[in-house]
């Protein structure tokens, strides 16, 4: 994270913002309507996590925190549209690489306030609760009141199980308050393009039992039911054994692991620890000596980029559907 700034230059910074916004708030950005210069579709008003924001224009210098929020955006073509993006777990995307290269990184992770301040923005874009901190001095209500509309992933809070609809209302969300909807359609079009494949692949496949390893030692991190990784699992032909587990992610105990007798264990790559070191752990694992999937050596493997709700969800089905049901793919 960089330093912080003298505390008058903060104050400077956020008092411009103020100024910029005329009323603060993010229901009050009017500066279009009141110049006269209405865009055809707005007003745009969005209820999101608990917060009502009304857009009185598309956002012109938005900021995407989180790899997932990010290619969401690169997939709806809104890249003119954005001075800032922060927090990759992973290589972005090569279809969206080029548009990527052309706007500025802010932050390696997430950018301090002053940081996120410094971009100008009128927009941020997260994919994660983290990314809004009140600790940190991110919450949603402190960039409102210096300007900043704000929305976050709809898996961070979800009113009922997260399904593929719930991707197809992320992506038309984001489309709608940048005021291209036709490219929401465009892109779902064919992301179901890829789910439908898959399912017409696994026609008729006997569902397998399977346990999503995403990391621990003392306990399993492992998906539960509440998150797109359940909905995932399910349309690649495998069953959650802790979709009752009333949460996106929770721990479990190995014990636990072993009795469900998993036959599948997918892990989650990402961070510090390797595919590798992952599976030498779980197959030194005395708990779980006897369970199929150690037995068998059965593993298979998704980025943890790939596991949120974001564009990359039909692509990952598809080479989970791959990996544990091959014989339908030859």
């Amino acid at each position: 994270m960089m330093g912080k700034r003298p505390m008058s230059l903060l104050s400077a910074i956020a008092a411009a913002a103020l100024l910029i916004s005329g009323c603060g708030g993010s229901a009050t950005r009017d500066d279009a309507a009141q110049a006269g210069s209405a865009v055809d579709g707005f007003p745009v008003t969005l209820s999101n996590c608990g917060v009502k924001t009304t857009y009185q224009r598309p956002p012109q210098r938005a900021v995407s925190l989180n790899q997932h929020a990010t290619e969401v955006m690169l997939a709806l073509g809104l890249e003119k549209s954005m001075v800032g993006t922060a927090y990759l777990d992973d290589r972005i995307l090569p279809e969206y690489q080029d548009a990527y290269d052309g706007i500025k990184v802010i932050a390696k992770e997430y950018p301090s306030f002053e940081t996120l301040l410094a971009a100008e923005p009128d927009f941020a874009y997260g994919g994660f609760a983290s990314t809004f901190d009140e600790k940190e001095g991110r919450s949603r209500d402190a960039l409102s009141k210096a300007g900043i509309n704000s929305y976050l992933n709809i898996e961070e809070c979800p009113s009922g199980p997260v399904t593929m609809d719930s991707m197809d209302r992320e992506i038309r969300n984001v489309a709608k308050i940048f005021g291209v909807p036709e490219r929401a359609d465009k892109e779902l079009k064919k992301l179901h393009a890829t789910l439908d494949t898959v399912e017409s692949k696994l026609a008729g496949v006997t569902p397998v039992k399977l346990f999503v390893y995403d990391s621990g030692d003392k306990t399993a991190f492992t998906a539960g039911g509440a998150g797109i990784g359940n909905e995932m699992i399910k349309h690649a032909g495998a069953v959650n054994l802790f979709a009752d587990v009333d949460k996106a992610f929770g721990d479990v105990s190995f014990e636990q692991v072993a009795e469900r007798a998993p036959e599948v264990i997918v892990i989650y790559d990402y961070g510090d620890q390797s595919v590798e070191d992952k599976k030498k752990f779980l197959l030194s694992n005395p708990a779980l000596k006897d369970v199929p999937a150690i037995r068998n050596k059965r593993f298979a493997v998704l980025p943890l980029s790939s596991t949120v709700l974001g564009v990359r969800v039909p692509a990952a089905v598809e080479s989970l559907a791959r990996q544990i049901h091959p014989d339908r793919f030859k």
